[in-house]
């Protein structure tokens, strides 16, 4: 199966990935058991910051990422799938355009909109079926939201929140962009462009904005 394989950028033979999933490497744990434990090291591992996208390649290696302290959702998405795949569970990114309605007024002066895409998850495949996994949302993050954080069982998709526990409205799905074996560079760099013309002056070469 294509989405086992090592990448460039899903570089899981690295010591950063390999010190990551080495506490679920035991033989008597169940792919369910290492997918769920690696899905909640990576949701609260690494703080969720939306506001800091780089378009140098480098910065998307599994690896890379591996060694910071935060990231947006596309590179945890890259991070969960790199160690999944590295535990021998077959992964691959998953991409779509959501709306953030919760706690945007950052968001929407820096982006000019409360519209984020591409928002990055992953696709597992357990038990002979694909389930959607998110761990864009630290758990402080959704304490702060007033959200549950999301959990993932490995038996069914795990999405965005609809709603927050007050029933105001959270997450909407706008639109799937489908699955990708790796990091499609090309197609997020052409996404920035279509959503964001007034933010991103994606002419002048690889950059990287903080916010």
């Amino acid at each position: 199966m294509e989405y086992i394989k090592a990448t460039t950028y899903l570089d899981y033979g690295a010591a950063a990935i390999q010190d990551l999933i080495s506490p679920f490497t035991s033989e008597e744990m169940s792919p369910i058991e290492k997918a769920k434990g690696m899905y909640l090291v990576i949701r609260d591992g690494w703080r969720y910051n939306p506001y800091q996208i780089s378009l140098n390649p480098e910065n998307y290696r599994a690896s890379t990422i591996a060694k910071k302290s935060e990231g947006h959702c596309v590179e945890k998405a890259v991070l969960l799938t790199a160690c999944l795949r590295g535990l021998g569970i077959p992964a691959r990114l998953h991409f779509a355009k959501v709306t953030n309605h919760i706690a945007v007024e950052r968001l929407t002066e820096r982006f000019g909109t409360n519209i984020l895409t591409p928002h990055g998850m992953v696709d597992v495949f357990l038990d002979n079926q694909w389930v959607k996994a998110t761990p864009a949302f630290n758990k402080a993050l959704c304490k702060k939201c007033n959200v549950k954080p999301l959990e993932f069982d490995g038996t069914t998709d795990s999405i965005f929140q609809e709603y927050n526990e007050e029933g105001e409205k959270f997450m909407e799905y706008l639109e799937d962009y489908g699955h990708f074996e790796d990091v499609p560079l090309d197609f997020m760099i052409q996404n920035l462009r279509e959503h964001y013309p007034e933010v991103f002056d994606l002419d002048n070469g690889i950059v990287e904005y903080r916010f």
